[in-house]
């Protein structure tokens, strides 16, 4: 078993150091996940003036404050070696540092449920004298809604409750939903405490207790056993002296449910796994890591953004629950908030591209959720999930969403090679098209319109300069987007990759007269995208109005270079001639070609902007799947180097940012370095697919 590990521990096996860039969240394997009271955490292994921490979205942190010999070590930039992280997986992060010399810590962090989280410490006395070791884990919520209920001596750990409030900056938590508000906490630790205690204040204030005055008539080497009351922070104590080679292990846990759950319950589960061997779950990571491209990389940097990819997709996973028997991913786990929590959309789902390789079945499985919940006309909604199929529906007409979901299959088919899938997603494709053709192309001219809740079902929702009719957004959904009056370019050329897609699905499940039937319409399409849609003089391709197809909606110029232009290359819509002039558009320093990637709007537009200050924006952020599918058109029209001098600014847009904060981000600047969006999200895990695609050619 071991020499079967082996090859798989090798390429896993990482030496990331604070400013790597190394995806840091953890959140439970998805066995063992539930949709609601479900905590996944952020791991600090990075910041100087604080301790090793793991935190969770509105709900705290837990870290551990050591003392040698008297000695407090409070903060990371004390410690003689700070950490090296070792393996990072969905669930588990092991690392080892030195906080204080002779003192060698091997610390593994490890999510074990959505409700049960543990710290492990295996302390290693290096040294040739003794070392008193005292380790004083603290759970902080830093505000004084924690309160300390009892502190359960036969389970010797601290029952807790407190207010985790639904409020979200960008899309709050539906209370109805069953998120809890109210909620309890069990902090405890694998070993009988020395003391505990309860504190107001932050870890300066700490310190000032842990590290007693020796002149004081009052020292005492004990917390200040507390057991009621409303605190900021509350603490263990534990404590060893270790003589020369000898070990211990330390281990903390938290506990977390919600108050209207029998308490007896969370604490007697948090005591069945105080002492689990967590090999047989690294055994598990290993197992998980198995059918990934181990790829020969050159660079440490790569690595550990591919490794990062996968984390953050598995760690969006949950089991099958509510209307559905799939598994299912919501677009992040911390942080949470209402929008991205719950059901899938199929631009989202872009990101199976990239988990189909860690695990095929699990990719099918979410792809299965679309064709369970599919509507027998063929809808597929804006949204499905394990509340059902949501269809947001407008001026008595459903919504759908951006139509990725044959070239997804397809994909996910050509790594798991799963002949039955393949089966059931042409023939739910199948159906999906047919239905677009028949609701999305409502004037029957052959390219296609947004439904009337454009401003979503398009997925570009925000600063759009070619949908939005103002600058800033201000007026309501039906005056404000047009994208029921355009036929517009995006969803057309969508349209004609859903068709091309079904057309190889057809070939391989040796249906030739499909296959030609579908190759056809989308051959068809293609020239009146060509026909229509492409300006000589500015040599780029735009939406144009719905009624006599100019380039002109009223006083409006639809003649706004967004990146949807390039998406002919991924649709293999634009002749070869004109191919070159899109490049030509695409590699202008001034227009697409900036440091972090290719933007969504060309940087000579009014509307451009390079700030990323908020969600959704189409007015320049750079979005890696959009991205990617830029990528997938420049290499299907051989143009291999450009491809990978693009692909390079998506990998340095990455490594950036988990260098500085350790986050994947909704969407990325073209040229700054600072980002104020939602982090986390799913999609993010297409880089493991651009790597793939890079190192496969």
């Amino acid at each position: 078993m071991a020499q079967q590990f082996k090859p798989i521990e090798d390429f896993v096996r990482i030496s990331a150091r604070a400013d790597d860039p190394l995806y840091t969240t953890y959140a439970a394997a998805m066995a063992r996940s539930q949709l609601y009271g479900d905590k996944a955490y952020k791991m600090d292994y990075y910041s100087d003036d604080q301790p090793v921490s793991y935190s969770s979205d509105h709900a705290g942190r837990m870290f551990c404050i050591w003392k040698v010999d008297e000695v407090v070590i409070p903060r990371i930039g004390e410690f003689l070696e700070k950490p090296v992280i070792r393996f990072s997986f969905p669930d588990m992060a092991i690392m080892e540092y030195v906080p204080f010399r002779g003192i060698r810590v091997k610390e593994t962090f490890f999510v074990y449920s959505s409700s049960i989280a543990m710290v492990d410490m295996e302390i290693k006395n290096t040294d040739n004298i003794a070392h008193e070791v005292a380790a004083y884990p603290v759970l902080e919520t830093g505000n004084d809604s924690l309160e300390m209920v009892k502190y359960d001596n036969a389970a010797d750990g601290y029952v807790t409750h407190r207010y985790e409030t639904p409020y979200r900056l960008i899309s709050s938590l539906k209370a109805e939903y069953g998120y809890p508000a109210k909620v309890r906490d069990f902090f405890t630790s694998n070993r009988k405490t020395i003391s505990h205690g309860g504190y107001p204040g932050d870890m300066n204030d700490f310190y000032n207790v842990v590290k007693t005055d020796f002149y004081s008539d009052k020292r005492v080497d004990s917390l200040n056993m507390k057991s009621s009351g409303f605190v900021d922070f509350i603490a263990l104590h534990l404590k060893k002296r270790l003589k020369p080679g000898e070990s211990v292990n330390f281990r903390y846990l938290r506990g977390f449910q919600a108050q209207k759950e029998d308490p007896a319950k969370l604490i007697s589960r948090v005591d069945s796994v105080k002492n689990f061997m967590l090999k047989t779950f690294y055994e598990d990571n290993l197992i998980l890591y198995a059918k990934v491209p181990r790829i020969p990389f050159t660079r440490q940097s790569d690595k550990l953004a591919y490794l990062s990819a996968f984390n953050l997709a598995r760690g969006c996973m949950y089991p099958a629950s509510g209307q559905t028997k799939y598994n299912f991913y919501v677009f992040s786990r911390n942080p949470l908030w209402g929008w991205g929590h719950g059901h899938q959309v199929l631009h989202e789902s872009l990101s199976m591209l990239a988990y189909a390789y860690m695990d095929p079945k699990s990719a099918q499985g979410s792809q299965r959720v679309y064709m369970e919940q599919q509507r027998e006309d063929g809808l597929i909604a804006y949204r499905h999930g394990p509340r059902g199929m949501q269809d947001y529906p407008h001026n008595n007409m459903s919504t759908t969403s951006a139509p990725f979901f044959s070239w997804i299959n397809l994909e996910v088919y050509n790594t798991g090679k799963d002949k039955q899938f393949l089966a059931d997603a042409y023939s739910s494709g199948t159906r999906y098209v047919e239905w677009l053709i028949k609701n999305r192309d409502t004037d029957q001219d052959g390219t296609f319109e947004w439904g009337p809740y454009g401003i979503i079902e398009n997925v570009r929702d925000w600063y759009n300069a070619v949908f939005q009719v103002s600058a800033e957004r201000y007026l309501d959904v039906d005056k404000e987007d047009i994208s029921d009056e355009l036929e517009c370019l995006d969803l057309t050329l969508m349209v004609i990759k859903e068709e091309r897609s079904l057309a190889k699905m057809a070939e391989i499940l040796g249906k030739p007269a499909e296959a030609k039937k579908w190759q056809a319409l989308a051959d068809t399409t293609s020239r009146l995208v060509n026909n229509r849609m492409w300006d000589e003089t500015t040599g780029f391709y735009y939406s144009v109005n719905k009624k006599d197809h100019t380039f002109q909606f009223m006083t409006r110029d639809l003649k706004r270079q967004e990146i949807i232009g390039f998406l002919t290359l991924w649709a293999e819509a634009a002749p070869k001639n004109r191919a070159e002039r899109l490049i030509q558009t695409l590699t202008d320093t001034t227009k697409f070609w900036r440091k972090y990637g290719v933007p969504t709007l060309s940087a000579q537009d009014q509307w451009y902007s390079p700030y990323v200050d908020y969600c959704c924006k189409w007015n320049g952020p750079v979005w890696l799947l959009w991205d990617y599918m830029v990528y997938d058109g420049l290499r299907q029209y051989g143009y291999n180097t450009i491809a990978s001098q693009l692909a390079g600014k998506m990998v340095s847009a990455v490594t950036v940012q988990l260098s500085k904060n350790h986050n994947y981000w909704e969407s990325y600047s073209p040229d700054n370095e600072v980002l104020n969006c939602p982090p986390n999200y799913i999609w993010d895990a297409i880089m493991a697919k651009l790597l793939i695609d890079e190192n496969q050619k």
